[in-house]
């Protein structure tokens, strides 16, 4: 009888514990509150925008600029991916991984919460634009403006489920925390928060790995002291150098954004070539390397039949010359058209 009691009395204490925990509005993490959170009030709505307007952060997902931002949801960051890029290719960046932005306009609808950064998409207009003054030649704006101007931000829409939810500021934050990072104390700290990890100890390590792409080698070795651009095999790339003798030489060979070789020049003579991928990155990172396209055999010509060229003069390509490449430098290897960039 003595133990049947002690085992109820267990029960019951359990049931409490789950009971209260399940009632605390606390418990557990603050991306959890569903429906039964009450709507946010107007004067949380008032405290979050003194808050967050006019903060500077860094980015931990790309914007596209253009009038398609970002949305976020539970957690998950949409568009992505290859369709990320294709906006980003297609309207431009309005900011990328580890760029300060700062936050300008914070706006509360029934569901969701539209946060612009950078002055949002569209140009905003004051109210004296749409002031003028008429005269014999017309009327004309008091305060003309440009029509592009203020017009290179982004924005991300953060849904809930049914309603916007009640929340304290430091919550509100780390729901924004998959696209924008307000703990970072520098540009350096924010970018390495959105590579992956083994680009991110290759770069706090001061190495370059193929694969990696341009602002990973910038973040990892500097800015280069020179660059050569050059034409091998009908493949134009570019060649950062770092390094004088009688100390080592690194040449970082990209094609388009990409690391496709690195070739080290030892003091003691030694090279070391790498051109196996090492690490790989997600699409919206890279950069499509651009082509010339093929002239097409149909097209319209100012030549009169019978013709063998538009012009009676015959050009001859000019034969390439020696490659121009750094004094003291090692040559890593035959190329052609050369062009030192300076």
């Amino acid at each position: 009888m003595k133990y049947l009691r002690l085992a109820s009395l267990l029960t019951f204490l359990s049931l409490y514990c789950l009971a209260a925990f399940a009632g605390d509005p606390q418990a557990g993490n603050g991306a959890a509150k569903g429906s039964n959170a009450p709507r946010m009030s107007k004067q949380t709505r008032m405290e979050l925008v003194r808050l967050l307007n006019a903060e500077l952060v860094y980015v931990r997902s790309p914007f596209p600029m253009g009038k398609d931002g970002l949305k976020l949801k539970n957690g998950v960051v949409t568009p992505s991916g290859a369709e990320l890029a294709q906006l980003m290719a297609m309207w431009g960046p309005a900011a990328k991984n580890g760029d300060a932005v700062r936050i300008t306009g914070i706006v509360f609808r029934d569901n969701y919460v539209h946060v612009e950064i950078n002055g949002g998409p569209v140009k905003k207009r004051k109210w004296y634009d749409h002031i003028s003054v008429g005269g014999a030649g017309g009327e004309t704006p008091v305060a003309p403006s440009d029509s592009n101007a203020n017009a290179r931000g982004s924005f991300v829409n953060v849904y809930f489920d049914h309603h916007v939810p009640e929340m304290t500021g430091q919550e509100f934050k780390q729901i924004l925390r998959p696209v924008l990072d307000f703990d970072s104390k520098s540009v350096e700290e924010a970018f390495l928060e959105t590579v992956p990890p083994k680009a991110k100890a290759a770069i706090e390590n001061h190495q370059v790995l193929v694969g990696m792409n341009r602002e990973m080698v910038t973040y990892a070795k500097g800015r280069p002291p020179k660059k050569i651009r050059e034409k091998q095999d009908e493949t134009e790339y570019e060649e950062w150098i770092y390094g004088e003798p009688p100390k080592d030489v690194e040449f970082v060979r990209f094609i388009g954004d990409e690391v496709v070789r690195l070739e080290t020049m030892k003091v003691d003579g030694t090279k070391i070539v790498k051109t196996e991928k090492e690490l790989s990155l997600d699409p919206v990172t890279k950069v499509a390397q651009q082509q010339d396209e093929p002239r097409p055999s149909n097209t319209p010509t100012l030549r009169r039949p019978g013709e063998e060229s538009d012009s009676p003069v015959s050009h001859t390509p000019a034969s390439p010359g020696p490659t121009q490449r750094p004094t003291g430098v090692p040559n890593p290897g035959p190329t052609n058209s050369p062009n030192v960039l300076p």
